[in-house]
């Protein structure tokens, strides 16, 4: 359990990858091979994955960052409850690289590093079929970050992406992605850049009392 425990505690989202030093088919083979011992509901294992190095994911990369340049993304807002966490985190993440809050300029760059998979060499999609519903995603997610700690062992960076699901129709068309399949989010993989600063943030997580409730009687 002290090497389970080591693992989930070093996993974090990577923001910059050293673009490089490929990911090695080997680990990704490994790593998906535990993925796959994720539980879901009937067994219907509801994740599809679509990786794109190379020469496709830099076609992928560019079709992304001159969408995000002309309009900002299909991703829904928080509810208003919520949405001072978001502006909590960013103001960590954007902290940690140094760029004040009035750095317009220097805050639009790092956002669009976002469609850039921040560098990272293998470019994953997490898809499920558009016909399931939301007890499949949490399968999705199950098996997700088995794959996150599985590929933490093996050394890899990982960031799941959000923002790469804001161009749902730029992804389908630039990796030929079904129709019938929906883009959940990006999962970038690769080995961090120890020189980003962003990388050694580690973001807190709120007192397990405020999420958990036990019923003794």
């Amino acid at each position: 359990m002290s090497d389970l425990e080591e693992v989930i505690r070093e996993r974090h989202s990577t923001r910059m990858f050293l673009p490089d030093r490929p990911v090695p088919r080997r680990l990704m083979d490994d790593a998906l091979a535990l993925a796959v011992r994720a539980p879901s509901s009937s067994n219907i294992q509801p994740w599809q994955l679509v990786f794109a190095s190379g020469a496709a994911r830099d076609r992928l990369v560019a079709a992304l960052l001159h969408e995000a340049r002309m309009r900002p993304p299909e991703i829904p807002p928080l509810p208003p409850a919520f949405a001072h966490l978001r502006r909590e985190l960013g103001a960590q993440v954007y902290g940690s690289m140094g760029i004040a809050r009035e750095d317009t300029e220097g805050r639009r760059v790092a956002v669009l590093r976002n469609w850039e998979f921040f560098r990272a060499p293998l470019a994953g999609i997490v898809c499920m079929h558009r016909d399931l519903g939301s007890v499949d995603v949490l399968g999705v997610g199950m098996f997700l970050q088995t794959l996150l700690l599985a590929l933490t062992a093996c050394g890899l960076g990982t960031c799941v992406q959000v923002s790469i699901a804001g161009y749902p129709e730029i992804v389908h068309a630039q990796l030929g992605i079904p129709t019938e399949l929906s883009v959940l989010c990006g999962l970038a993989v690769g080995y961090p850049d120890p020189a980003f600063p962003a990388n050694n943030l580690r973001i807190g997580r709120r007192a397990i009392s405020e999420n958990v409730v036990f019923h003794d009687v």
